[in-house]
């Protein structure tokens, strides 16, 4: 299912639909994204998907700090009503924020350094802290300065994103149509995981990805994604894509109850007498 950018103009206008610069970030993704193997309808609608929602359709391309006194109180209480510090007196000023709430972490310096704004979030998927500017820098050959100049573009913002994409293995989750194992590893957590689904579900449905031609692969305890789902639904299960102790459990009995090994492990044998 290798995709090529080339023949395929109208799907950058779709899937950035409302974008008005969507050409442009047609000609950045037609180039980065098969250099970090970005390269089948299934990885480049994850990829779409979760960037779309990070970026605000690809509008955003920098972290917005103008936070008021009380939303500073609110949400970074670490740093601000639990700390002692006076949120009156960062209010509305992102350079002095992103100077605290970033101090001391992410091989950033201290507060007066000034690395928490130099090194403030960038890209569609937003690059922090001098670490992973750092590592990203090293794996484009830059400079860090130029690096800094470069991720103020369109093609930085993107190609940062490639390379966290890369960096953190998410094309083995876009394989296999995991969107919440996707959005678990990109933020943290579950947060915005409904939008990220309807804009992945968008995604797939503009490429015209036929998700039944796409392989079952051997799933076990641990394992997520679409298969996971697929046998949860035919036991019986929320198909949550989560494969935990009850699926396993739930696997095993029906092994037992088929003739087949009851290890747990939904293999080949298994999968074909299940879906079938």
């Amino acid at each position: 299912m290798s995709f090529n950018f080339n023949y395929h103009l109208e799907y950058t206008e779709n899937l950035l639909y409302g974008n008005r610069d969507w050409r442009e970030w047609h000609e950045y993704i037609e180039e980065v994204l098969p250099y970090w193997n970005i390269d089948t309808k299934v990885r480049v609608a994850g990829f779409i998907a979760q960037c779309s929602h990070e970026s605000n359709n690809f509008r955003v391309l920098e972290e917005n700090l103008n936070y008021s006194a009380d939303a500073l109180d609110k949400i970074f209480s670490k740093y601000f009503s639990r700390a002692g510090r006076d949120a009156q007196e960062y209010h509305r000023q992102p350079e002095k924020i992103a100077n605290v709430i970033y101090a001391n972490r992410m091989a950033n310096g201290s507060t007066e350094s000034g690395d928490g704004w130099r090194f403030r979030g960038r890209g569609v998927i937003q690059l922090t802290g001098r670490h992973n500017y750092t590592q990203f820098a090293n794996a484009i050959d830059l400079s860090l300065d130029d690096t800094i100049e470069y991720l103020k573009t369109k093609k930085g913002a993107l190609e940062s994103a490639c390379w966290f994409w890369h960096t953190n293995n998410l094309n083995s989750l876009a394989d296999s149509l995991d969107i919440v194992g996707m959005s678990k590893r990109i933020n943290g957590g579950t947060i915005g995981l409904d939008h990220r689904k309807e804009l992945y579900e968008a995604a797939l449905e503009i490429l015209d990805v036929d998700t039944n031609s796409i392989p079952l692969e051997t799933v076990k305890n641990g394992s997520r994604g679409r298969t996971v789902k697929l046998v949860q639904e035919a036991l019986g299960l929320v198909g949550d894509g989560i494969f935990g102790p009850t699926t396993e459990y739930h696997v095993k009995q029906f092994q037992m109850a088929n003739g087949l090994v009851a290890d747990g492990i939904a293999g080949s044998s298994t999968l074909r007498l299940l879906l079938k």
